[in-house]
């Protein structure tokens, strides 16, 4: 594989299609571009997509991939949706699956957020009537190379992927993908995403916030804040939360749970045998019912050979994570859809991925990519908090049916933070009906979703876009039935 570039020829058709388009409508943020940089912008646009409804979305939408290292040959896949109504007056929003090693498209995109999610039965596409591009333009990343469509010609032996490296990574992709669509670089930013991305995002917010101390005017991202939704963020608390959520859902037995309490203390690098043992009884447990929604069936269907781990062991493994097995949401066959969607060859032409002809099938998460990684923050805490001492907005939230990253958890990592509270705990509502919980402290906002499982946005696409809204508005939620 080689990373490839532009033909000169198609570039300049393409511009010359674009002059000739842009002449014709009115003015806008891309009027001012000069000829090279939309024919690269063109070469990239999505025309017709398989499955998509024809003629029922106004919005332009593009893929394709932006090279972040020519020297180990990393290029990350990307797939770009204008907001539906005036995408010029509205934010830009990146979003970030976690895993590691979980596809944004395949899962934020396809199954979340994104204005295309894949349908019931056969593997097409409906219009999300909750996308979140109703709100802002939306960004979703493959990261790091080799997650999803993204892709390196170093092995991971060679170049393991890890925290820093990925933060990185992210960095150096956005400061060249506004290089290519350099209309949006002014436009206020946000980072968004769920699970581990409680680590991609602080992370890469830190970089950002660095970077932009000694950026050039060209390379300056105007970067506002980031929401990140059932956060894995703190190894000593998110561990002890899952097991005190689980008792608290009568999942383990006052037994199992007194073992924990006697034998694990979770701070500790290496957890002692008997902890250990006592994991391993949990586990069981999670073979029988979804531990990232607990009250939701498993998939009839089955579920895609996703080349990911179907431990689900909690404890001391990479780094004290584990892609235990894949998310699942309300539809919790909506993985396996996905999965037979971006395996399509059409599709992957209209979307301009997989242009190398990768050995491998594209899949959800890549479990080699989870095995390798050995660059992980046992806490993302003191970065959260500076963050917050830097001014930028951070609101987290939580499904409070999730298991794997529960309620608990995010709540005993937030009392590390040490920060006031200037809004204590109460309802917000959406429409006649308590939508959840919120607490707001001095640098921070965290928002409950009642109901609603690991992936918040596929269980409850209303209440998810209702606080999106709230966020890039920075407003509290309502207070107040309506």
């Amino acid at each position: 594989m080689e990373v490839s570039t532009l033909p000169c020829l198609l570039l300049l058709s393409a511009a010359l299609a674009l002059c000739c388009a842009a002449a014709a409508r009115p003015e806008s943020a891309t009027a001012n571009l000069d000829a090279a940089t939309m024919a690269a912008q063109e070469l990239d646009r999505v025309g017709s997509l398989p499955g998509a409804p024809i003629h029922s979305y106004a919005f332009k939408h593009y893929s394709g991939y932006v090279t972040n290292d020519e020297h180990l040959g990393k290029a990350l896949f990307y797939w770009f949706f204008e907001a539906m109504e005036k995408p010029d007056e509205k934010p830009l929003v990146l979003w970030l699956n976690g895993g590691p090693g979980c596809s944004s498209v395949g899962f934020g995109q396809a199954q979340e957020l994104g204005p295309f999610l894949v349908k019931k039965d056969v593997p097409e596409l409906e219009l999300n009537p909750y996308a979140w591009n109703h709100a802002a333009n939306l960004l979703f990343l493959d990261s790091p190379a080799g997650v999803g469509f993204s892709y390196t010609n170093t092995s991971f032996e060679i170049d393991p992927p890890g925290d820093n490296s990925t933060a990185h990574g992210s960095y150096a992709f956005l400061v060249r993908w506004f290089q290519r669509f350099p209309q949006h670089k002014m436009k206020e930013f946000y980072i968004a995403g769920e699970s581990y991305a409680g680590h991609y995002i602080p992370q890469l917010a830190n970089v950002i916030v660095e970077e932009n101390k000694k950026a050039s005017k060209e390379n300056y991202i105007n970067f506002k804040g980031i929401l990140i939704g059932n956060a894995y963020m703190d190894g000593d608390t998110d561990l002890q939360g899952i097991v005190d959520s689980a008792w608290h859902h009568a999942i383990i037995s006052d037994t199992l749970y007194s073992a924990f309490l006697k034998s694990c203390d979770f701070s500790m690098e290496i957890l002692s045998p008997e902890c250990d043992a006592a994991l391993d009884e949990f586990s069981v447990l999670y073979k029988l019912i979804d531990i990232y929604s607990l009250y939701t069936p498993y998939c009839d269907l089955g579920y895609p050979a996703l080349n990911a781990s179907s431990s689900l062991k909690i404890g001391q493994t990479n780094g004290r994570f584990d892609l235990l097995k894949i998310p699942m949401g309300f539809d919790p066959c909506t993985q396996t859809y996905a999965t037979e969607y971006l395996n399509r060859e059409d599709v992957q032409r209209a979307l301009h991925a997989n242009t190398t002809g990768v050995s491998y099938p594209y899949v959800l998460c890549r479990n080699s990519i989870n095995a390798v990684w050995k660059d992980s923050d046992m806490t993302v805490v003191p970065i959260v908090k500076k963050l917050a001492e830097e001014g930028l907005r951070i609101w987290i939230f939580s499904g409070d049916t999730d298991g794997r990253i529960p309620t608990t958890s995010t709540r005993y990592t937030l009392k590390k933070l040490g920060l006031p509270i200037k809004e204590d705990w109460s309802p917000w509502f959406t429409h006649k009906q308590v939508g959840g919980w919120s607490v707001v402290y001095d640098g921070l906002t965290f928002v409950t979703v009642r109901g609603a499982g690991h992936m918040v946005p596929t269980s409850l696409p209303e209440q998810a876009l209702q606080l999106f809204k709230h966020f890039l508005a920075n407003q509290n939620l309502p207070s107040k039935p309506f």
